[in-house]
């Protein structure tokens, strides 16, 4: 499971690495650029969590926006972050479930697994939403398959 996550946050990294390159040629940035604002505050949501590093209502979900500069760096280092964690646990740390308060107040746990594949899928469905928004603005997104990243040529 390790080595699947920790190559599951590689992919996501390298696909959003990509619509950045595209959303930095469009001529509306605001929306794209929200959104992965947005992902990158999951991220530090998520891995605060975890990590138990300051309250967890002092992160917010949502609110501040990022610049496209930010957003390349931050996206960067949370990335990062992220695979040092996973590639440093153990497959019994993978299964460990976390406590947490969600933004309503209920109490839940979920596994370190289950957060970082929510992480994984959360990024996939704004990646969409951006590669939409790509088109929108009359400009080819660039291909995303994960088998762009993994196949070998013979």
């Amino acid at each position: 499971m390790k080595e699947y996550l920790v190559e599951f946050f590689q992919f996501n990294d390298w696909a959003i690495r990509k619509i950045l390159e595209t959303v930095a040629a469009l001529p509306s940035k605001d929306e794209p650029v929200r959104l992965v604002s947005h992902m990158i505050i999951a991220q530090k949501k998520w891995f605060n969590r975890i990590v138990k590093e300051v309250p967890d209502s002092s992160l917010p979900w949502i609110g501040q926006i990022f610049s496209l500069e930010e957003c390349r760096s931050m996206w960067k280092s949370q990335t990062e972050r992220w695979i040092n964690f996973l590639k440093g646990c153990s497959e019994a740390d993978l299964r460990k479930d976390i406590v947490y308060q969600s933004s309503e107040g209920g109490k839940f746990s979920s596994t370190v697994t289950d957060i970082a594949l929510q992480l994984n899928y959360h990024a996939i469905h704004h990646r969409a939403q951006i590669m939409t928004m790509i088109r929108q603005q009359g400009i080819t997104p660039p291909p995303l398959d994960y088998i762009l990243l993994r196949r070998e040529t013979l």
